[in-house]
């Protein structure tokens, strides 16, 4: 009985303290972006309602009403609709973290096509020269890191680096369009303000750029500000259904990102949702250059 009620009041202290973090500090300090991270809305209602084993039937009504109060409240931040365009002749830009169990070609199969530019995180290297040698007309890297990119024009590596942060940033251009990949690490003793910090660090031109990667780092995180100052995040803006990314399509963490600079014109995105990873694609449509002309 006393361990109960004990278990009880800790799970009580504990969601309040997730719930105050995430309407106040968010992760502006390191032990707060702990219980920030490992705290998504939709867990914190789900703790609210597991509380109704426990708690007096008396008080039942006032935890379900909270928990559909940050339900809603999550549902009204996450979800997002946007109108329906004609994407004919668009720039696909597919992103996937693979988890390490998929290659270039099972990210054409999960897209259901063959995009324009395709950023692998995690990528799988096995079968890597035969995939190549199946698309000779095609253009591929694959750096030690994991990191894979496929494009249908000629693919320029400008860097590829790995920051004191635990950071890597691999910059490239195709189709005269700027690309930045990014994995962040996922290990929590590293703080994401430095980490994204040196993302925008390693951010040198100012003109048709798309940062794209895994962040490990919700859209909700107070070090986004910056970002979504420069540039457009590529599912809020044009996206349809919920912005998290993790956890095996259940929408729990938005951790995989597009971001887009201002001179480029975002048509559309999707979210793939997959059993071959942990994560889903993303993928975009750009306006094409050329059709702007």
């Amino acid at each position: 009985m006393k361990f109960k009620t004990y278990f009880t009041k800790s799970l009580q202290i504990f969601l309040c303290i997730a719930l105050l973090i995430h309407f106040t500090i968010k992760d502006t300090f390191y032990l707060s972006s702990l219980l920030f991270y490992t705290t998504p809305l939709p867990l914190i209602a789900l703790g609210l309602l597991f509380l109704l084993l426990f708690v007096k039937a008396s008080a039942r009504k006032y935890y379900v009403i909270v928990a559909v109060v940050v339900g809603a409240i999550w549902f009204n931040r996450s979800y997002t609709s946007s109108a329906e365009v004609t994407i004919e002749n668009a720039t696909e830009v597919v992103l996937w973290n693979a988890y390490r169990r998929a290659n270039f070609e099972d990210a054409f199969s999960e897209s259901n096509s063959i995009p324009d530019v395709l950023v692998m995180i995690e990528a799988d290297k096995e079968n890597y020269q035969k995939i190549r040698e199946n698309y000779p007309n095609y253009h591929f890297e694959l750096t030690e890191r994991g990191i894979g990119i496929f494009s249908k024009t000629p693919i320029q590596i400008h860097s590829n680096i790995k920051s004191e942060q635990h950071v890597v940033v691999v910059h490239f251009s195709t189709k005269n369009t700027n690309f930045y990949v990014i994995d962040v690490s996922a290990d929590l003793r590293f703080f994401r303000k430095t980490m994204l910090q040196s993302v925008l660090s390693e951010i040198k031109t100012n003109e048709k750029n798309i940062i794209l990667g895994d962040f490990n780092t919700p859209f909700e995180s107070l070090f986004f500000e910056n970002f979504k100052k420069k540039y457009q995040h590529a599912f809020t803006e044009k996206g349809n259904g919920f912005r998290e990314t993790w956890f095996w399509n259940l929408p729990l963490l938005s951790l995989d990102h597009i971001w887009v600079s201002r001179d480029l014109e975002i048509l559309k995105t999707e979210k793939i949702s997959t059993w071959k990873s942990d994560h889903s694609m993303l993928k975009t449509y750009l306006k094409n250059e050329s059709a702007k002309k």
